[in-house]
């Protein structure tokens, strides 16, 4: 007979706890799962979000809830989020506002990065800076020569202050030595209205509204923000290639969940994920939302985000913006 000693029952009953975990994760997800995300539905992320969560409720075989909780340029989603138990039936969706936010409210009631478990990136694109089209600026260059030789700064819109394209005006200007009176208005509708009218100089915004006016010649699009062409508007040219090498500012979305989410939950996700974004159907939805597909690995997303927080928060520094 052998001999129970303390190891050998402290033994069993680890294993023991780790087969029950391991079954428990083999058999996850067994009821719905809920996705949120801080802005409002109907918006470019809520689209977004449900396009996703289509295609991954397919590929886990239950369905995945969007829920809208906006508030607080998405801090309060994001907030619950971090509260939230780490079982993979609570993640969220979080748009590249989400570093915006980290770099200017002064203190937040989370860690943007390690109060959550970063799981994968799925969306991408740049903006682009429209102007109307009779206005003498036609290209980047232009634009900086413009706004060296004017005696009164350039006009610039966007759609609201504190907003990623405020954010990447206030970082082009500084890296261009140009002065640019940034202009936020209360959504891209009144700023696109303003242009059109020859009130503003030009206009930044993401892509989706402004492709049908520029291709049918309502707008002239100056530049766009990506590391490389905008594939949909394949002649206009980047702030990158017009002088200003590694210029890459992108808006992005991605999954996330609480932190401490179990590894093999956060793998299978950032699997499916990948997946899902080489379906021919889910690419072309994709683009009909003006963005690209973009996958990639836990760290590589969070090392995006790490990189976003940086960048805006020197921003804000150096541009003297008051903090919430």
């Amino acid at each position: 007979m052998v001999a129970l000693t303390r190891r050998t029952v402290l033994g069993g009953l680890s294993a023991a706890a780790i087969l029950r975990s391991e079954r428990a994760f083999a058999a996850w997800p067994e009821r719905n799962i809920s996705l949120i995300h801080g802005l409002t539905a109907g918006g470019g992320v809520d689209v977004s979000a449900r396009a996703i969560a289509e295609g991954l409720s397919r590929k886990l075989g239950q369905q995945i809830v969007v829920e809208p909780k906006p508030g607080a340029a998405g801090t309060l989603a994001a907030a619950q989020m971090a509260r939230a138990t780490p079982n993979g039936y609570s993640l969220g969706w979080i748009p590249s506002g989400h570093a915006v936010t980290a770099a200017t409210y002064k203190t937040l009631p989370y860690n943007p990065i390690d109060d959550l478990t970063i799981i994968g990136q799925a969306i991408e694109f740049p903006f682009v800076i429209v102007t109307y089209p009779d206005h003498t600026i036609r290209t980047i260059p232009d634009l900086i020569k413009a706004a060296k030789e004017r005696a009164e700064p350039l006009l610039g819109g966007v759609p609201g202050a504190g907003t990623p394209q405020h954010l990447m005006l206030e970082y082009f200007s500084r890296l261009a030595g140009i002065k640019i009176t940034v202009v936020p208005f209360r959504g891209g509708n009144q700023a696109l209205t303003e242009v059109l009218g020859k009130r503003l100089d030009f206009l930044v915004d993401p892509p989706v509204a402004l492709i049908g006016p520029i291709k049918s010649g309502v707008l002239h699009a100056i530049g766009t923000t990506g590391g490389t062409r905008y594939a949909p508007l394949p002649d206009v040219d980047t702030i990158a290639n017009a002088g200003f090498p590694g210029f890459s500012v992108t808006s992005w979305m991605g999954l996330v969940g609480p932190a401490k989410l179990p590894a093999p939950i956060t793998a299978r996700l950032n699997s499916e994920i990948n997946a899902l974004l080489t379906e021919p159907a889910m690419i072309e939805r994709i683009h009909a939302l003006g963005s690209e597909p973009k996958g990639g690995t836990p760290d590589d997303f969070k090392a995006l985000i790490a990189r976003d927080i940086a960048r805006w928060t020197k921003v804000i520094a150096d541009a003297g913006i008051e903090r919430i």
